[in-house]
């Protein structure tokens, strides 16, 4: 091993001590982290493994139709069927269930928390009352 020259590390140390230590500059108050490599994803299994069910299908729409009172007079007067549907259920999505769950056509869907079904004047809602069994 060569030991260094003196002289010359007396000099190296001089500059150092001469300049002073380096900082950045800071240029804002805040600081921020910087951005660091953001690798891909690279999963050993998936998460998803049996494919997406439809959890509102027309079962789950149409809970049950509703029998007290006032829906049997609608049933009656106004030719209209009250169900209890579910809550994220919208009008197209109750009138597709109700096409395809008693084979009924409805003329318009009302929302309330009850749902009211008006069937086309081709059926009456009194046999289809009698056919799901309300009365």
């Amino acid at each position: 091993e060569k030991k260094a020259n003196p002289k010359a590390q007396a000099l190296k140390a001089a500059k150092v001590v001469k300049s002073g230590p380096t900082f950045k500059k800071k240029a804002k108050v805040t600081f921020h982290t910087p951005r660091t490599l953001k690798e891909d994803r690279n999963p050993k299994y998936p998460c998803i493994i049996a494919p997406p069910r439809n959890k509102l299908d027309h079962y789950q729409i149409l809970k049950f139709p509703l029998t007290t009172e006032s829906a049997m007079k609608k049933i009656e007067d106004n030719n209209t069927l009250v169900f209890i549907v579910d809550i994220c259920a919208d009008k197209k999505k109750i009138k597709d269930a109700v096409k395809k769950m008693y084979d009924i056509q409805a003329k318009k869907v009302n929302t309330l928390i009850r749902r009211r079904t008006w069937l086309t004047p081709d059926y009456d809602a009194l046999d289809v009352a009698n056919k799901i069994k309300i009365n």
